[in-house]
């Protein structure tokens, strides 16, 4: 495995042209490490103080002390800078030095440079045995320090879906947040952690630790209220809203060569996650338990994603499939004059995915999906037949 991260060079060349060591910390060294495919942002700790990087990047913005010193926008990705200052940058890695991630497997470097991995509190053991099997109490046994109740429950989360796909959301770890001060996680430390959850291979896992912690129900109602939303046991036998919302993570196909090395669609993984936001709001309608919900659910989903500031155009997509998500299901009865327009937005083939994933995570079986791709099928070749006059369908 090429152990050299596909960093943007710009910001590279621009610290190593400015005389700065950097390393880069937590997620974005174990991402290599395990070859996960790159987030939309870098953890990079740096001897390099604020007045040098004010001088290197010329639009530097300030995050907050929770998530980072500094940050910096580049090559498609956010850049959060940690500085540690040229002798700290030095001392980080001696014996002496004392852990100040919440958890010891975050305290883990990676030299971009040159490939070599840092791991100053001798975790590279638990890592290897990590790609195999993960010990139940490997987050107990790994606690660093942690101050803030929130921030332990995001990193104990993101482990959870990125790292340890054996590894439950154990009870102790809810016991020791309870013990913790907890304090509003800032906007962009809650909109970064939540992508990385789902973008990882199991945010399933750090979703259900979340709820059971009560970090859902202090910080995202819209989420936490799933789990009171019951579900028909005929179509649903997985339970309630919230069973089924984790459920449909278990179905979704990364892109690329291979599911470990490949990235998940955001727009896919938030419209899954606030697809039947609305079902709590909604009230019954003869037989329809849920009515209005997918709109219900749409108007509920811009709130969520404003409030975390996710950028507009995102909000507009995950929108658009959680108001329009339960339409495949009526393409096969429906005349191609009342769904043209939506067959024709280049959303819609990630609309049929978040119903195949939908489908997959009920009792109903993917006859009905088979049969709406098979009308999607069938639009693309009269779309592109020059001799159909719009309007005609056969």
């Amino acid at each position: 495995m090429d152990k050299n991260p596909k960093a943007s060079p710009a910001v590279c060349s621009a610290l190593r042209e400015g005389g700065c060591s950097f390393r880069f910390r937590g997620i974005s060294a174990l991402d290599r490490y395990f070859g996960l495919a790159d987030l939309p942002f870098v953890f990079v700790e740096t001897s390099a103080d604020l007045q040098t990087l004010a001088r290197l990047f010329g639009e530097l913005r300030f995050p907050g002390p929770e998530l980072a010193d500094c940050a910096v926008s580049g090559g498609g990705r956010d850049w959060y800078f940690f500085c540690a200052g040229a002798d700290a940058a030095e001392n980080r890695f001696s014996d002496g030095f004392e852990p100040g991630a919440s958890f010891g497997i975050l305290d883990f470097f990676l030299d971009p440079q040159t490939g070599r991995y840092f791991d100053p509190f001798g975790v590279y053991p638990l890592l290897r045995r990590m790609r195999r099997r993960v010990p139940e109490d490997i987050l107990r046994r790994n606690r660093g320090f942690s101050a803030e109740r929130n921030r332990f429950l995001l990193d104990a989360a993101l482990i959870l879906s990125r790292y340890a796909p054996f590894l439950s959301a154990s009870t102790e770890i809810c016991a020791e947040a309870e013990a913790l001060d907890a304090e509003r996680p800032g906007t962009e430390l809650q909109r970064i952690m939540l992508t990385a959850i789902l973008l990882s291979p199991g945010p399933d896992r750090g979703l259900e630790l979340l709820r059971a912690a009560g970090f859902l129900a202090d910080n995202w109602p819209e989420l936490a209220q799933l789990d009171d939303a019951e579900h028909s046991k005929e179509f649903h036998p997985e339970g309630n809203a919230w069973k089924h919302t984790l459920e449909t993570f278990r179905y979704r196909k990364a892109s690329g060569p291979d599911s470990a090395g490949s990235l998940h669609d955001i727009r896919l993984s938030l419209g899954l996650l606030l697809h039947d936001t609305g079902k709590p709001l909604a009230l019954s309608s003869g037989r329809n338990r849920f009515d209005g919900h997918a709109e219900i659910g749409a108007a509920a989903a811009r709130r969520f994603l404003d409030r975390l500031e996710f950028p507009s155009e995102l909000i507009n997509d995950v929108c658009y499939l959680v108001k329009n998500h339960m339409l495949p299901a009526a393409l096969p009865r429906l005349p191609l004059s009342r769904t043209k327009a939506i067959m024709d937005s280049r959303l819609f083939p990630v609309l049929l995915e978040l119903y195949r994933c939908d489908e997959s995570s009920s009792f109903k079986g993917l006859d009905q999906y088979y049969k709406s791709s098979a009308a999607y099928r069938r639009f693309l070749r009269l779309r592109k037949n020059p001799y159909r006059k719009e309007g005609k369908e056969t």
